[in-house]
């Protein structure tokens, strides 16, 4: 008995070795063992967050929506036409399903009527980050609210939690889906893949990370570069004199259902 419980530890010590060795070598954005850490290339913010200019932003009027295009084609997101099924990390939505609460009849017509880019929101409190059962999102020091995809077990607890629908499923794996009852490869996906960000497989949760790879380089958030009215800002909120806070400090700002407490680090000048 006393041997069978020695191997019992040994096994349960190198399995718990095997699962930190993991986390080290795969972990997307962690603080401190983030592979994206890149030292003073780094951009550092006390707390990240994005303004949107809707007088700026085309609300998909004639807009190509380079900032999804960018953000899709940069974390190797699959076009999936099936709504059930689509993939989900910028997008537009209509202002009323975005802004529920935000009741004014005398708002402009042209803005009540138009449609506005969504994203995560990266809440200072997130609850999907509450209900996730192994840690696979969690909230960084700079306020964004992370993904470990080989964490996930796609339980999809965070996706219920969440209040703003900024968190999709792979139904499918995204280079062989299995649509009519045997396997169709996505060639075109597969010549598109970017080597910089990884992908992500059948069973798993993901969503927007603020770019956090860009972020370890110095740079900022790709659908922020790529906009080309300039109607998405970001910066660091805690800092008096970053441009976020400028912006804030002098135009009108709301945000996504402020009820719910969740404190969204997305605001949307109108």
């Amino acid at each position: 008995m006393a041997l069978d419980r020695r191997k019992f530890i040994k096994i349960a010590g190198l399995s718990t070795l095997v699962g930190l060795m993991g986390k080290q070598s795969f972990s997307v954005g962690g603080e401190s063992d983030s592979k994206y850490s890149y030292g003073d290339e780094r951009l550092h913010g006390e707390r990240w967050a994005m303004v949107i200019d809707l007088k700026k932003c085309k609300n998909g009027d004639g807009c190509e929506m380079d900032c999804k295009k960018s953000c899709h084609a940069l974390h190797n997101v699959p076009t999936i036409e099936e709504s059930r099924h689509e993939i989900k990390w910028l997008w537009l939505e209509e202002y009323d399903n975005a802004f529920p609460t935000q009741e004014n009849e005398f708002n402009k017509q042209d803005l009540l009527h138009s449609k506005v880019p969504v994203l995560c929101n990266h809440c200072d409190h997130p609850p999907c980050v509450k209900v996730c059962p192994t840690q696979a999102t969690w909230k960084r020091e700079d306020g964004i609210v992370m993904m470990d995809w080989h964490r996930c077990i796609g339980c999809r607890y965070c996706i219920t939690a969440c209040p703003y629908g900024s968190r999709s499923f792979n139904w499918f794996d995204p280079v062989a889906r299995d649509e009519k009852g045997g396997i169709e490869k996505d060639q075109q996906y597969f010549d598109e893949i970017k080597p910089i960000f990884p992908t992500r497989s059948k069973g798993v949760v993901e969503k927007c990370t603020f770019c956090d790879e860009r972020l370890a380089r110095g740079q900022k958030p790709a659908c922020v570069e790529a906009c080309q009215e300039g109607a998405m800002v970001f910066g660091d909120i805690e800092d008096p004199n970053s441009e976020v806070r400028q912006i804030l400090h002098d135009r009108f700002s709301i945000r996504r259902k402020p009820g719910l407490g969740t404190q969204p680090q997305i605001y949307y000048l109108i």
